[in-house]
This record gives structure tokens, sequence and C-alpha cells, in this order.
């Protein structure tokens, strides 16, 4: 059994930033490729950004891009994604998702799912 959980959520301003965690139990985390995906309310989920499970490779949506920061430590079985420069359409339920060695763009083909963290950026 695979356990993620996120922290870090929250409410902040535009311009503002917040730094996502995830923290992975019972499993072999450095086997694993990471990612974020985000839902806002009455929109399909969608990648934010993913990392291989050495850590190189990031990829991040064009929404994102110089923006976000994805990062792991795997060490401490924890996935990271710094948020900077944050705008009211990133306003979401973000969630971090595990998927066997190799990173995919598309959420489908996930092995493991969080509960998600609730940020929201006011104007």
């Amino acid at each position: 059994q695979v356990q993620l959980v996120e922290s870090g959520g929250g409410l902040v301003q535009a311009g503002g930033s917040l730094r996502l965690s995830c923290t992975a139990s019972g499993h072999t985390f450095s086997s694993y490729a990471m990612a974020w995906f985000r839902q806002a309310a009455g929109k399909e989920r969608e990648l934010v950004a993913s990392l291989s499970w050495s850590g190189g490779n990031p990829d991040y949506a064009d929404s994102v891009k110089g923006r976000f920061t994805i990062s792991r430590d795997n060490a401490k079985h924890t996935l990271y994604l710094q948020m900077n420069s944050l705008k009211p359409e990133d306003t979401a339920l973000y969630y971090c998702a595990a998927r066997y060695l190799l990173y995919t763009y598309n959420a489908g083909e996930y092995d493991y799912w969080g509960q998600g963290t609730q940020v929201t950026v006011s104007s």
C-alpha cells in the first residue's frame, strides 16, 4: 500500500509564493517518477509538473514555466513544488501522483495519488 500526503497549500495574494510538499510512504520512493497535477473547480485535472525517479528531466506546463519548480528529496521520500509569482488562475486543488519509473502526461497512467491540498490565490 502506498500513501501520498500533500501539505503546504493555503490562501495567498497574487504575486506571492507557496511551497507544496508530498510525503510518500509504503514504497521505494526513488523508483517512482512523480508529478503534480491540479484541478480547478469545473475544470479537468491538468498536469503541472513532472520529474523522473532520479530528479532529472523536470517538465512543466506552459502556464507555470518560469514560476514553478518541481524537486524531490529521495532520502526524505518527499516531492516539492515551489510556486512563485502566483496568479488567481493558479487557484486549484493540487495533487501529487506517483508512477513506477517513468512519468507520463496522462493522469490515468499514474499508480498512486494523494488527497490534494487547496491553493487559493486572491487578486
